[in-house]
């Protein structure tokens, strides 16, 4: 009876087996006058399986045809590696070539970089900087579930088309069936929105705070994770305009206990790839950046420094350093401001709370000093920002003030004010950039990187 192993459970194998059946591509490959010896890797983990194949077998003819980047199945026996860097081998009885690959294939065994990478983003995962990059993107998002199943939250679906900004910023995606060509007007000379699909102006969501806040008014704490879309003109390593959110949502809780989860949170999904991809840390460690583990093991033991906006603006202001955005009270940080905290001054994460009203999105609760608001950001070293979130305003005169101050119309929010007139309570949440998260377990610089397929400002490729 044949045994069918995946690479990495050969690997992990506690005893020889006598037939069994592997399956993969090719890495490398080399020959001798009787044997050659070939690595092959099916994606399910970072280290190859080699396998002896003796020119006598049948169908050995077929060795000449097997190069890089070729697919295979191998039958044969399972047995202790006599050479180094592999507890177990295959010895072959049979091979079989499923799949050619000519000497075009662009992933022979020499250095390619990041940017000739992405123009081939369908062959990628084949290499060992990739595949382990989505590797971890997978144990990553089952630790995101982990963490809030176990804590008794739901998860949820909020809308990806939807009427509303939930920032404010206009930065949206607009989703229509309208002939582009001939557009309908009204009296006004302006598009007749009434003709979509949906009758009215829609887009693809930026987030899904405003109705996840209408189930955790429901259910207590509550999660949300997939995609959102941001119609930014930004070309930075940081930014892309498809990314992935998660985003709990919780009743009956303030700022501090925002701020206590999301700590808690980030230290989860850390100690989670610490524990669960060693090998691929390894690597990252060793080749993408070499204080990776010490950074992350940090993370992992000690509590985040916290300081209020205030605070942040004066250790700027007093550090002396010339930045590219010059510092004052009142101004957005910059991811170099962020970094500068982070990496220089606390050289740890940071969580700065209590944010200007004046920069803040008009769902934030307004504080007693009517000056900022229950805000909260968290920065990590190497990224900046890595989580955003606050007490959202429970209080129905000060919401619609708010709503009043950032020129937002009643019309089309009257589902999230009927929040504050039905049992409002204090809640709070947060969201947190799920690339910007694995660029941090990874080291991994560009966010380009860590998406499989990345949507940027002009590239919408594959």
């Amino acid at each position: 009876m044949i045994t069918i192993l995946r690479v990495a459970d050969a690997l992990l194998a506690q005893s020889p087996m006598e037939t069994v059946q592997v399956r993969g591509w090719v890495r490398t490959k080399r020959d001798s006058k009787t044997f050659s010896f070939i690595e092959i890797n099916d994606g399910s983990c970072f280290k190859n399986l080699q396998v002896i194949v003796d020119a006598a077998i049948p169908d050995s003819s077929k060795l000449s045809e097997i190069s890089t980047g070729a697919s295979v199945v191998v039958e044969g026996a399972l047995v202790a590696s006599k050479g180094g860097g592999q507890a177990w081998e295959v010895v072959a009885a049979s091979l079989t070539l499923l799949g050619a690959a000519d000497n075009s294939f662009p992933l022979q065994k020499k250095g390619h970089s990041p940017e000739f990478l992405r123009s081939i983003a369908h062959l990628r995962p084949r290499t060992n900087l990739f595949g382990s990059v989505f590797r971890v993107r997978s144990r990553l998002s089952y630790a995101v579930h982990n963490f809030f199943q176990e804590r008794g939250f739901f998860y949820v679906h909020t809308p990806i088309i939807t009427s509303s900004d939930c920032e404010g910023a206009g930065e949206m995606f607009r989703v229509t069936t309208l002939n582009q060509d001939n557009l309908p007007k009204d009296e006004n000379g302006a598009v007749d929105y009434s003709q979509d699909f949906f009758a009215k102006p829609t887009y693809l969501t930026v987030s899904g705070q405003l109705e996840g806040e209408t189930l955790a008014c429901a259910m207590g704490s509550i999660y949300t994770f997939g995609p959102t879309f941001r119609a930014e003109n930004s070309h930075t390593k940081r930014h892309a305009s498809e990314f992935w959110m998660i985003e709990p949502e919780m009743a009956f809780c303030d700022l501090f206990g925002d701020m206590d989860m999301a700590e808690t949170f980030v230290k989860y999904l850390v100690a989670d790839i610490l524990d669960n991809c060693p090998d691929e840390i390894e690597f990252f460690n060793k080749f993408i950046d070499k204080g990776l583990v010490e950074r992350l093991q940090f993370v992992r033991e000690k509590p985040f420094q916290r300081v209020s906006y205030t605070e942040a603006v004066d250790l700027l202001i007093k550090s002396g350093k010339s930045f590219e955005f010059p510092v004052a009270y009142g101004i957005n940080l910059q991811s170099e401001h962020e970094r500068y905290l982070s990496e220089e001054c606390f050289k740890c994460p940071v969580t700065i709370y209590n944010y200007p009203k004046e920069i803040k999105p008009f769902y934030m609760r307004l504080n007693d000093d009517d000056k900022t608001v229950a805000a909260m950001d968290v920065i990590v070293p190497g990224i900046g920002e890595i989580v955003g979130g606050s007490q959202r305003e429970e209080r129905l005169q000060v919401l619609l003030d708010n709503m009043k101050r950032h020129d937002l119309g009643e019309e089309g929010y009257q589902w999230y004010i009927d929040l504050r007139k039905f049992g409002s309570v204090p809640h709070s949440g947060f969201g947190l950039g799920f690339e910007r998260m694995l660029m941090f377990v990874t080291g991994v610089a560009n966010i380009r990187d860590v998406i499989p397929f990345p949507r940027t400002p002009g590239s919408a490729d594959f």
